[in-house]
């Protein structure tokens, strides 16, 4: 499941994994809201929480997830992802040259770090 996190700044989209992720998060949860932001503020802020292992996502939130990356390719400003999966930290680390914006991972224990991070205009 996504829930929106909401103790973010406005142009942050923020949310939590939990439990089993599908398509439809994606598309009822997470798409709005990026929506919303992009339009709003024409660049996106992303914090991404997985207090869920990534096995735990579908195919279909595979493909949405992609989709959504492609989506607002050039929309795209600072992209946190917090996790305790190493994997998952070291990729969000590494796919920084492969969009616009910057990215980094954070364990969870980092999260308060990376929500001051990804907020950051600089």
């Amino acid at each position: 499941m996504l829930t929106k996190i909401t103790d973010v700044p406005d142009y942050v989209a923020a949310f939590k994994a939990t439990g089993e992720i599908d398509k439809d998060d994606y598309k009822n949860v997470l798409m709005p809201e990026i929506e919303r932001i992009d339009k709003a503020h024409g660049h996106i802020h992303f914090l991404y929480v997985l207090e869920t292992p990534v096995k735990n996502f579908s195919v279909g939130a595979w493909i949405e997830d992609a989709w959504t990356g492609l989506k607002h390719f050039r929309g795209w400003k600072k992209i946190a992802i917090v996790t305790d999966e190493h994997a998952v930290e070291a990729i969000t680390d590494k796919i920084g040259v492969m969009i616009p914006g910057e990215t980094r991972g954070f364990k969870l224990s980092e999260l308060e770090a990376a929500k001051k991070w990804v907020a950051s205009e600089n």
